[in-house]
């Protein structure tokens, strides 16, 4: 049986007795604690009454995020790029451009890295920066979201075939914070199928939001997904996952296509997001270290390229 996070107790909104997001370094090893932003106002719009109110009328609703979206996209948004870099300490000698070159906060956003900032590894890879759990079959992650609706693929897919093909598989979400780097990548090579878009709601992806009803979030938010043949490694599902403030998912890979892990799929506009990889059963095997803190009930943080798994011994 899997534990439960902390950050997923269920609690009465009592401002800042809401537990802290903690995480772990992969690369120290270290127990951190995130300061996401806007923490504040979602602590408010997930775990009091009044917030609920503002969220179903207003947060989730496109238009908000759209509006955003262009307001980050207007040349005055420019000012606030220095400042994010600051507070967030943002490696910028990783991207292509500085900052004084971005035209918008959603330029800056959107930034593209120097080639070598994200070496590919060996095995299966991580398409995203963020924060990392994963899980060996569905069951495992319906015991650790205990809250809500039972999670299903089939509501997620809105697929039967889909569904019932990934059911006994494994299943690995990616989480974005607003400051980590937003293009997504191919996490092996093979023959990738055109994207299915699936609209819905804007809900947020922070574990305030994720605590409630995993469901909710991933099953009612605006995502896509497509297919990636890859041989040994069966076929892989990859589904990129609109949250609140996400202007866009823009793809920007050639569909029914060659790709080569690693090559980029896309990316988010502003704002939180996440990507959702599903494998078929007993073909990729989770690394240790990230199953062993998902069982603690704690995110990895993890880089585009790094190897979150290896192909099973048959």
């Amino acid at each position: 049986m899997l534990r439960r996070a902390t950050i997923f107790h269920n609690r009465n909104f009592k401002g800042a007795a809401m537990e802290a997001i903690q995480y772990i370094d992969r690369a120290t090893g270290e127990l951190k604690t995130e300061n996401p932003p806007g923490e504040g106002f979602l602590r408010f719009l997930y775990h009091h009454p009044f917030g609920a109110v503002g969220l179903h009328m207003l947060v989730k609703r496109k238009f908000l995020s759209a509006l955003y979206g262009w307001l980050m996209n207007r040349p005055g948004s420019w000012k606030k790029i220095k400042p994010f870099v600051e507070q967030y300490h943002i490696n910028m000698d990783e991207s292509l451009r500085v900052a004084d070159d971005f035209g918008s906060f959603n330029d800056f956003f959107c930034r593209k890295l120097k080639p070598d900032a994200r070496p590919i590894q060996d095995g299966f890879v991580s398409p995203a920066d963020g924060k990392i759990i994963a899980f060996e079959s569905i069951d495992q992650l319906r015991q650790f979201f205990v809250k809500g609706n039972p999670f299903t693929l089939k509501d997620f897919l809105q697929n039967e075939a889909l569904a019932e093909k990934y059911q006994d598989g494994s299943i690995f979400i990616i989480r974005l914070a607003p400051d980590d780097y937003h293009r997504f990548h191919f996490p092996s090579s093979g023959n990738v199928s055109a994207s299915c878009k699936i609209k819905g709601s804007y809900f947020s992806v922070s574990p305030y939001a994720v605590m409630e009803n995993f469901t909710k979030v991933f099953c009612e938010n605006k995502r896509e997904y497509c297919t990636v043949s890859t041989g040994d490694m069966g076929d892989v599902l990859i589904s990129p996952v609109g949250a609140t403030m996400v202007g866009s998912i823009i793809e920007t890979y050639p569909p029914n296509s060659t790709v080569t892990k690693g090559d980029e799929m896309g990316y988010f506009t502003f704002g939180g997001s996440s990507v959702l990889l599903l494998t078929e059963k007993n073909k990729v095997t989770i690394d240790t270290d990230i199953l062993n803190n998902t069982r603690k009930g704690l995110e990895t943080t993890i880089k585009t390229g790094e190897t979150i798994g290896t192909l099973t011994a048959v």
